[in-house]
């Protein structure tokens, strides 16, 4: 289950700690060990303080981009860097021991919770920018995403119901709206069948069987997994779902590839997508 929830950004909770510069100075040599954090970082101001990323962290193109790992952070190949910050996934592999050794080497680390809400999402941009002395950027960031987002909500208002099905992966696992997608499709009113088989998983992502996808019937499938190579017409394939209401109406909408997984200022482009998306069914 740990492979499918990296799959999806590391959406669990937000407990955000951290560090303040004002005891120790505005950091000048960061390191961050996730992806969603380095949109974030470059995004309130913070980009030339930036010395290096992990090895997904492909957004913006103009982020230091190294063979570090936010999945196994390794201390040596850290510190090898000379960081005076490092911004740490708590669900990385032995986070809490990487944590403690770079302490002890007298480094910061700011200790990264996924979020589960868009409340969480902006909370983390308030705390990465409190962290690195760019408070103001945060602040601007934050106000644009709250704007554009509720302009796109306000625009989208539908009166009849609508389910969907967001796919993560080829083997069917969804997530329901417990989790940060969920919310997001929640914030549209949307009806989401993965809901229905909440109780398999208790971290909200359940894989779903074939069978209660077609009886569910949803009107428009979300592919998280295209930029795996999932494609509408690998879907209207599958045996049994042609009848299936968003393979029939042609309402299959691949996902642009990462935004959906992370919780930085791209994620009005999820909202926007969606929005295009419902707004195209009658």
């Amino acid at each position: 289950m740990f492979k499918k929830i990296i799959s999806v950004g590391f959406a669990l909770v937000l407990v955000t700690a951290a560090p303040s510069y004002a005891a120790q100075g505005i950091p000048k040599r960061i390191i961050s060990l996730s992806p969603s954090a380095t949109e974030d970082l470059f995004a309130i101001g913070a980009g030339a303080q930036v010395i290096a990323v992990d090895d997904l962290s492909n957004f913006p193109t103009t982020a230091p981009i190294t063979k570090l790992s936010a999945f196994t952070p390794n201390v040596e190949a850290i510190v090898a860097y000379h960081p005076d910050l490092v911004v740490l996934n708590a669900d990385a592999t032995k986070a809490q021991d990487i944590k403690s050794a770079l302490e002890k080497l007298k480094i910061r680390v700011f200790i990264e919770r996924a979020p589960n809400t868009l409340a969480d999402a902006y909370s983390e941009i308030t705390a990465l920018g409190r962290a690195t002395g760019n408070m103001s950027g945060a602040q601007t960031v934050i106000s644009s995403m709250k704007s554009k987002i509720s302009q796109i909500l306000s625009s989208s208002k539908r009166h009849k119901p609508l389910n969907i099905f967001h796919e993560l992966d080829s083997t069917l696992y969804s997530a329901t709206s417990t989790t940060f997608i969920g919310h997001v499709y929640a914030d549209f009113k949307l009806s989401n069948i993965a809901d229905g088989a909440a109780k398999a998983d208790d971290a909200g992502y359940p894989q779903l069987q074939s069978e209660y996808i077609i009886k569910t019937n949803p009107a428009v499938i979300f592919l998280s997994d295209a930029q795996d190579g999932t494609s509408a017409s690998d879907v209207s394939k599958r045996p049994g779902w042609s009848g299936i209401s968003a393979v029939k109406n042609k309402h299959i909408i691949p996902l642009p590839q990462d935004i959906p997984s992370r919780w930085g200022p791209r994620l009005v482009d999820f909202y926007q997508v969606i929005s295009t998306a419902i707004g195209q069914i009658g």
